[in-house]
């Protein structure tokens, strides 16, 4: 969620304390913000889809004209479709276009407007942004003082789901800017502007509720009975002002949540019939119930490593602790990447303490001997290898740097995302964009590791996530009249892990035979542990709506995500052509597509011989996407960002040459984050955006102590443990405990049968008096072993624990081991 609101920037030299971007901590760059008069929202919500209409008007109360420039922040599930503007001068209209085309019009319309200085100031705004995204940005022209501009704007969003089934929609910062114009004036209870917000909620499971931080009129339900498939309605209004320090947020509550749920949103009467946009839509929520799982029992799943020569190099123990750290009952395999693109074994093998051994062993410790391989050609080789039944697939992927075929590993990887998840780690900040690219098509996640002393937690900390239980063997099924079909659009996943929900969108093509059966039936089938399940919901064929398209424009979004790695690896024109026509039909933009602001006057110019109207002279002006790339710029001042184009090159020069001053200087954590100099991004897959590292969730500050000779000898400790959880009692188990052999024999308790219990029992009980430096680096290898002593003797472990907190000089409690 940003937490930072743009809306309309404008360039100005007159002073204004509540408008500064303060660059680090040493430039000060006056701003003039647009002041915000009013907004009128309105939000329409079917399930866990919204599409928001809103207009805003600004008017510009400094006393001299000022340019203008609309920013709009963009989530990670939020797509434009409309932009306009109009003021008493003019009238700017954001139009798609192929990227590959001609300017529209091209007798009629002028070169892009040069009163922004090129682009100058957007690659500015790219640069300076205190938090990493994608906003749209589009240059207004010129208002003068006391003027207005009238902003109106249209989107779509997927809105996630609460773990309670509400759906969250949070309104933009942009429309509700608590945080940009106004910051200062919070002590009064009033804002500077007025905002009316309404919402239409929808839904055949029937409204239950509606929470939300603001006051609320009472609600009002335009269907006598909105429990049922009637799809309820309901309009909802801000009562007095909202509070100035959070986000308007509303919580939408449904009735029976189950594990799926279906809302058919009916075409566009005016589209052809066959169409995207022309034939129902139906709006699939998948989400399983799925219970935890108990640490360190056995669990499905099929692990895959794929390592680079660097990471085999520089980190044994972070190996060390994954593979040691996994259930028994998974299937794993290990890929080093640049040495080959044939994994350890040919495919997935059991894990066991045998399969596990021979792994270790076969690992190189190097890697010294190059080959001809890299990540593309091993991905491939991953994906061509069959996948262990009812084992859900997930990839650690390892990078040191950026490897080669970028487009080409990211355009493979989004191809297969229904089937597996990726997590993927980079050790340097060329790789960041990729990493994320890869995590976040799959669902996985990623991670920036920037210290040596960490990797093995970081590490570790994924694989906390990876360990949660899924629904496997996902699949849908339908049940229609004779003359229809469904196709899904993106395809259906294999795997739905715990906490996750999937939105699929399902198009209904054809014509009913039979127009007496108005439902279809929809079945999810899938398997938890071991178990099937099997839920069975109907949905209406002729449905109703309001005809917004929300559910189709994002479908059409799904589907162009689909076509871009088809576009990518040379499949011929077609998907290329596919996804720009789909792109200039619902207004959602795509890779092949791109934005330009036709700006027409709307004054009309006289010719005076002869009298004659002359047509209104449309010209191009500046409207993208931005990719704001995140300085992090201290939170304690306004986010409106706009430099004038004279300042640029000295500020950047300026701030370079302060960034190589204070390099080595170990400042605060602030400073640091300030000081980082802006990588442009590679040209990369399209989904590849610029990220700054230090915005990796894992990569926050971690309160770790590390010590070198603790993690020697917890390292030394996890080598001896078996796969299934358990130590043998060893010398080498006395030399880690730092205990004599015999005398760990000799005090070994008399009901004790096995003494691989006695030495389990003593290495958790020491790993317990370490916690301090083990705790989160030992969490999984440790219920793994605890879990084995309970499947062992159970009451042995009272006796066995006490003379282990005797011997060792611990006091770890029995609740330890589940006693």
């Amino acid at each position: 969620m940003w937490h930072q609101s743009f809306g309309l920037l404008g360039k100005s030299y007159a002073h204004d304390t509540t408008g500064s971007f303060f660059l680090g901590k040493w430039l000060r760059v006056p701003l003039y913000p647009v002041s915000l008069c009013s907004a009128v929202v309105d939000v329409a919500i079917q399930d866990y889809v919204a599409d928001v209409a809103a207009e805003l008007i600004y008017q510009n109360k400094s006393q001299t004209s000022t340019e203008v420039l609309f920013v709009f922040p963009l989530g990670p599930h939020m797509a434009i479709y409309s932009f306009q503007a109009r003021s008493e001068d003019a009238k700017v209209h954001a139009v798609l276009q192929d990227e590959l085309s001609v300017p529209p019009c091209p007798s009629q319309v002028q070169q892009p407007h040069e009163a922004t200085g090129g682009w100058e100031n957007l690659e500015y705004l790219r640069d300076q942004s205190e938090y990493p995204g994608e906003a749209f940005a589009c240059f207004l022209g010129t208002l003068s003082p006391g003027r207005e501009v009238v902003v109106t704007l249209r989107y779509v969003q997927e809105l996630p789901r609460e773990p309670d089934g509400a759906a969250r929609f949070v309104l933009s910062p942009t429309l509700n800017p608590y945080g940009t114009l106004y910051v200062w004036n919070c002590r009064t209870s009033k804002l500077h502007y007025s905002l009316l917000l309404t919402a239409s909620l929808q839904s055949p499971r029937g409204v239950v509720d509606v929470q939300a931080n603001f006051a609320l009129t009472p609600l009002i339900y335009t269907a006598q009975d909105h429990s049922t498939a009637q799809a309820p309605l309901l309009q909802v209004s801000l009562a007095g002002s909202p509070q100035c320090h959070h986000d308007l947020e509303l919580l939408v509550y449904y009735g029976d949540p189950t594990a799926v749920s279906a809302v058919v949103e009916k075409g566009d009467p005016e589209a052809p019939p066959g169409s995207l946009l022309g034939d129902p839509m139906v709006l699939v929520t998948l989400a399983p119930s799925i219970p935890e799982a108990v640490p360190g029992q056995r669990q499905s799943g099929e692990f895959i490593f794929l390592l680079n020569t660097t990471f085999l190099e520089h980190a044994q123990d972070s190996l060390l602790f994954l593979l040691k750290s996994l259930p028994l009952g998974c299937y794993f395999n290990i890929y080093c990447y640049e040495e080959t693109s044939v994994g350890i074994y040919s495919q997935s093998v059991e894990y066991t303490q045998d399969n596990l051994t021979e792994a270790m062993r076969r690992i190189p410790s190097t890697g010294s001997s190059l080959g001809d391989s890299n990540l593309l050609e091993t991905l491939r080789s991953v994906y061509n290898t069959p996948r262990p039944h009812r084992h859900p697939r997930q990839l650690f992927i390892f990078m040191a740097g950026l490897p080669p075929d970028v487009e080409a590993i990211a355009a493979e990887v989004c191809r297969h995302r229904n089937s597996h998840r990726c997590f993927s780690f980079c050790f340097s900040e060329d790789s960041a964009a990729l990493a994320m690219a890869l995590a976040k098509e799959t669902g996985g996640e990623a991670a920036y590791v920037s210290s040596d002393n960490r990797r093995s937690f970081v590490v570790l900390k994924c694989l906390k996530q990876a360990l949660k239980p899924a629904a496997e063997g996902v699949s849908l099924s339908w049940t229609l009249p004779r003359g229809l079909e469904v196709e899904v659009l993106g395809g259906t996943p294999q795997s739905i892990f715990q906490g996750q929900h999937n939105l699929l969108y399902a198009q209904i093509h054809g014509q009913a035979q039979d127009t007496t059966v108005a439902k279809g039936v929809m079945t999810l089938q899938y398997s938890l542990d071991g178990q099937d399940v099997t839920y069975t919901i109907e949905f209406p064929l002729c449905p109703q709506g309001d005809g917004r398209l929300a559910g189709h424009r994002l479908a059409a979004r799904c589907l162009m995500k689909r076509l871009l790695p088809e576009s990518v690896s040379g499949s011929g024109e077609e998907p290329r052509h596919r996804a720009v026509e789909i792109s200039l039909t619902s207004g959602i933009i795509c890779p092949f597509t791109s934005y330009v602001g036709v700006r027409t006057p709307q004054r009309v110019t006289w010719y005076q011989r002869p009298l004659a109207l002359l047509p209104p002279r449309q010209s191009l002006i500046p409207c993208q996407i931005v990719e704001l790339r995140g300085s992090r710029i201290s939170s304690c001042y306004p986010k409106s960002i706009w430099v004038p184009p004279g300042w640029l090159t000295a500020v950047r020069a300026s701030w370079l040459a302060l960034r190589q001053l204070t390099h080595d200087i170990a400042a605060l954590p602030q400073r640091r984050a300030c000081s980082k100099a802006c990588k442009p991004p590679p040209p990369l897959f399209s989904s590849l955006k610029y990220v700054d590292p230090m915005e990796f969730g894992l990569c926050s500050s971690t309160l770790w102590r590390w010590c070198p000779e603790a993690a020697a000898k917890c390292q030394e400790l996890v080598a001896l443990q078996n796969a299934d959880g358990s130590w043998a009692l060893s010398s080498g188990l006395a030399s880690v405990l730092e205990v004599d052999e015999d005398e760990i024999k000799g005090k070994m308790p008399d009901e004790v049968m096995e003494p691989s219990i006695w030495a389990t029992v003593m290495a958790v009980t020491w790993l317990h008096r370490h916690d301090e430096y083990y705790q989160d680096l030992c969490e999984l290898l440790e219920a793994k072993a605890v879990t084995w002593l309970c499947s062992q003797a159970v009451s042995q472990l009272d006796k066995c624990l006490e003379t282990a907190n005797t011997l060792l000089g611990s006091s770890v409690k029995p609740s330890v081991f589940r006693l």
